[in-house]
């Protein structure tokens, strides 16, 4: 019989003796190379969304996974990320960017213009200012009707594809998304005519976590269009 003790007089399993013989890694070092791999994501994850178009959440699950970081280190958030977008274009696309941001941003306008009875407000990486000619259009309309957008769309004979989006607040917001032809891109661009309740409008502007306005109304675009 064993002496006080669970693992008899004095030696533990050798399973637990090796444990304890490994010197454990630093606390601090753990979150430095936590932070290195996060960083690693944002960065492939800025390439992913600029050569590809892709939008930043599967932009970033799919860095993850070609780094093979996925479950090993947190995601980055969509800041982070859109930093390593800019730095990401100010390298490599320094060139072309403006113009395709310009066309997008005008390609925006024509839709708004079209939808203006349906208070359109631009976001997301047209309205930020990181497009390129592989990005879409995202436009929030916020309606009294919810479905009076679409009525404007059947009348006006617009084909459109009725699609379920994530909206600004995490929730399922119905889209109508139409084909925009940008002619100075030469491209066809996804335009997402994303439909909102009125009320959800003053949500909408309030500002994001760096003190910026998250979207903008007809004036708004027309003002940086003009300043650029």
């Amino acid at each position: 019989m064993h002496a006080p003790g669970f693992y008899g007089p004095c030696r533990p399993p050798a399973a637990l003796r090796e444990s304890l013989d490994t010197p454990r890694r630093p606390l601090a070092e753990t979150i430095r190379r936590m932070e290195t791999a996060t960083a690693e994501i944002a960065a492939a994850a800025a390439r992913i969304v600029v050569e590809e178009g892709l939008e930043y959440g599967p932009a970033k699950r799919r860095a993850a996974k070609q780094l093979a970081l996925s479950g090993r280190a947190p995601l980055p958030d969509n800041e982070t990320v859109e930093d390593a977008v800019r730095e990401h274009i100010a390298i490599f696309c320094a060139d072309t960017q403006p113009a395709e941001l310009r066309a997008l941003r005008e390609l925006a306008l024509v839709w708004m213009t079209r939808m203006a009875e349906f208070r359109p407000y631009v976001g997301g990486a047209v309205w930020h200012g990181t497009a390129t000619r592989l990005s879409d259009i995202y436009i929030q309309m916020f309606c009294d009707d919810c479905k009076s957008a679409e009525i404007s769309l059947i009348d006006h004979k617009v084909d459109y594809d009725p699609q379920t989006v994530t909206g600004f607040h995490g929730e399922s917001v119905e889209a109508l998304t139409v084909a925009g032809r940008s002619p100075d891109l030469d491209v066809v661009v996804g335009v997402h005519l994303m439909v909102y309740d009125l009320d959800d409008l003053r949500g909408a502007l309030r500002l994001d976590g760096r003190g910026r306005t998250p979207r903008g109304d007809i004036a708004a675009l027309r003002a940086r269009l003009a300043a650029d």
